[in-house]
């Protein structure tokens, strides 16, 4: 009989005790519906994550429905009976109101100063120094430093790297050969820092002698005096002003140098500070054949930024961003986290930054240890009590589940993830869970400028604000690894619908980008 009725609906049959048989049928449309097929589990997550964000609000809502109702029962009289008890009170309602004034005033006077960036600026080279990877190959080739394997080796890289066709190198290694020396690299750090600050004194209206600190990070280029003195010279700033130099601190130093001008605002009200980051490419140019360090040569390239920062009030109505947080995570205690990336000689004296091969598995691991302490700060309550109870399940109750990712899409807006190559922006997108659109502004970025070392973070925000995606209350992450190893972030809050403007350095090819990413949906 099953036989019979195969490809057809389910049969149960029953035994009686008469011995015959009853055939029932089960219609299949009364069946209860499949739920894990049927509901999207995103959208479960995402209500539960608004029912959690608005817990207080809701439970608050009828407490004042119930107050409300109560306030509506009560008569003349009944009013007129709790004004007499606060005349009798009247001396507890004094000391009490006093109290709670004085509380006040301590809690507002000890919180922090807000840091404002009033605004930014990125240098744009000149296009005569633009290296297509044709003229790279060529000049690489002709140079005579390279023997053909590392040629080979450098033409793959380049390949693979994610760089296009317009990243920029310093006149000196244009020449044949190449011609590096301390003054072609102070004049490519006077080209890119000068080109920086002058847009950026230009853009926010302010002279130099109203800056009173002054931090500079470029970490392979050192000189005496020291860049910082190089700008207080050229810009003849105020004598008392506050000037850092940030050296040997890798990519991450950008966000070492936002720390370190947040804490000196702190200090000093009502001034201004600017942080101005770059690299120096001209005088740490590798002339040797060791293949872990050919790899800067072939993803390093010149660029820079200038960022104005404030604590003065007054300033919050034209500033761009406020400064939310800063994490900042150091392995450095670590031995192979410590050499992960290391300037040395190699075996023929010649001066370059080796690579590990361990490097994408360390920058994991940091990333990890900074997003642990980066979480409580940014994340919803939601996502926490997700991330804690299966934290308590795995360690304390010893169950097999799976370890919680939380959900950084729900904290942030945008995503800055530094443009180091193509591997490290692959690496967070997977490990962060993010969409292509999150890793656009690092892609494009890196395909328009090369890896500009600290500065490139800034290159990809004013990408986002060239896109006219950047809208008032949208919240950044900025993250950045370097040499030591560290891994550091920056949370920034949009105070106001940004524009475009022409000072920007995508302005003339914005509409070129996005490029060789078809899934990429333009966000306008």
């Amino acid at each position: 009989m099953a036989e019979g009725r195969q490809g057809r609906s389910p049969i149960l049959e029953a035994s009686m005790t008469q011995g015959e048989r009853v055939t029932v049928q089960i219609n299949p449309r009364r069946r209860l519906p499949d739920f894990l097929q049927s509901v999207n589990l995103k959208y479960v997550k995402l209500g539960y994550h608004y029912l959690i964000t608005h817990l207080l609000t809701l439970l608050f809502i009828p407490l004042l429905l119930a107050i409300g109702l109560e306030a509506g029962r009560m008569g003349p009289e009944d009013l007129w009976q709790l004004w007499e008890n606060l005349q009798f009170n009247l001396v507890s309602v004094i000391t009490c109101s006093a109290l709670l004034v004085f509380v006040a005033t301590v809690y507002f006077m000890s919180r922090p100063r807000p840091v404002f960036l009033v605004d930014f600026a990125c240098h744009l080279p000149d296009e005569k120094l633009q290296v297509p990877v044709q003229l790279f190959m060529e000049r690489t080739r002709m140079s005579g430093f390279f023997d053909e394997k590392s040629v080979e080796f450098q033409k793959k890289i380049l390949e693979r790297s994610g760089l296009g066709s317009k990243t920029y190198l310093p006149a000196a290694m244009h020449a044949l050969p190449p011609c590096p020396s301390m003054k072609a690299a102070r004049e490519e750090a006077e080209l890119v820092m000068f080109g920086c600050l002058d847009e950026l004194f230009e853009k926010t209206k302010i002279k130099p002698k109203d800056v009173g600190v002054l931090v500079v990070n470029c970490s392979l280029f050192n000189p005496t005096p020291s860049l910082s003195g190089m700008i207080v010279n050229k810009y003849k700033m105020r004598g008392n002003i506050r000037t850092y130099n940030l050296g040997g601190m890798g990519c991450s130093a950008g966000v070492i140098a936002i720390d370190l001008a947040k804490d000196m605002l702190q200090v000093h009200g009502n001034t201004y500070a600017i942080v101005v980051s770059t690299e120096n490419i001209t005088q740490n140019w590798y002339f040797g054949n060791r293949r872990s360090m050919l790899l800067p040569n072939c993803l390093f390239r010149v660029g820079g930024a200038a960022i104005l920062l404030s604590n003065k009030r007054k300033d919050a109505g034209r500033s761009k961003y406020k400064l939310n947080h800063v994490v900042r995570t150091h392995k450095g205690a670590d031995d192979k986290c410590y050499s992960c990336v290391y300037q040395e000689q190699d075996e023929q004296g010649n001066m370059g930054v080796a690579l590990s091969k361990d490097l994408m598995a360390i920058a994991g691991e940091t990333l990890k240890a900074n997003i642990t302490t980066l979480g409580p700060l940014v994340l919803p309550l939601s996502e926490q009590l997700l991330f804690f109870s299966t934290l308590v399940a795995r360690k304390v109750l010893n169950m097999r589940v799976k370890p919680y990712i939380p959900d950084f899409k729900l904290a942030f807006d945008h995503f800055c993830i530094h443009a180091g190559g193509r591997a490290v922006i692959d690496e967070l997108e997977k490990n962060l869970q993010l969409t292509p659109e999150h890793c656009e502004p690092s892609r494009m970025t890196l395909h328009r400028f090369g890896n500009t070392s600290s500065s490139s973070i800034w290159y990809e925000l004013a990408y986002m604000e060239a896109k006219g995606r950047m809208r008032r209350g949208n919240r950044v992450w900025q993250i950045a690894f370097g040499s030591g190893f560290k891994c550091n972030s920056a949370v920034w809050q949009a105070l106001r619908n940004i524009k475009p403007t022409q000072q920007s350095p995508w302005a003339h090819c914005i509409d070129e980008y996005p490029q060789h990413l078809e899934e990429i949906q333009h966000i306008n």
